[in-house]
């Protein structure tokens, strides 16, 4: 019982350093016309402050569910929040009416797909996942909350 526990204590360490060494980048759509993004910007159309993409076409922000853990990183990395603020955050703001949170995908191959097959759509994936559809726009590891 007590290797079982061990072995178990093991395997979730080393999922969480794992994912704690993935490298998140912001993207979008090959065909966007969007070359690169500020820090300024994806906060700024994360946190619902914005809804323009800089090609002035109406954003399409897509996030991962809270089940991934690449979420947690995403905004930790982006504004050094946890997720129960930013979860907090978008219910205050969908209570008063001051703006709605972006799109939600199970996981990373719907978030690809649903970019990949809008341009005006940016979201977040880990860098080992980029491929020839999407076009990273920020790397997180650049992001200094």
């Amino acid at each position: 019982m007590r290797r079982y526990f061990l072995l178990l204590m093991l395997a979730s360490l080393l999922t969480v350093f794992q994912t704690a060494s993935a490298e998140l980048v912001v993207v979008v759509s090959a065909g966007s016309g969007i070359e690169k993004l500020s820090r300024d910007e994806v906060v700024d159309l994360f946190m619902g402050r914005t809804r323009k993409l800089p090609n002035g076409a109406l954003a399409i922000t897509v996030d991962l569910s809270n089940a991934n853990p690449e979420k947690a990183m995403f905004y930790q990395q982006l504004i050094g929040r946890e997720l129960a603020e930013v979860n907090s955050y978008w219910a205050r703001l969908r209570f008063s009416g001051q703006g709605m949170p972006p799109i939600q995908a199970e996981n990373s191959d719907e978030l690809i797909r649903l970019i990949a097959d809008n341009k005006s759509a940016i979201g977040y994936i880990e860098r080992k996942k980029l491929d020839r559809r999407l076009k990273p726009v920020y790397i997180l590891s650049q992001a200094t909350p």
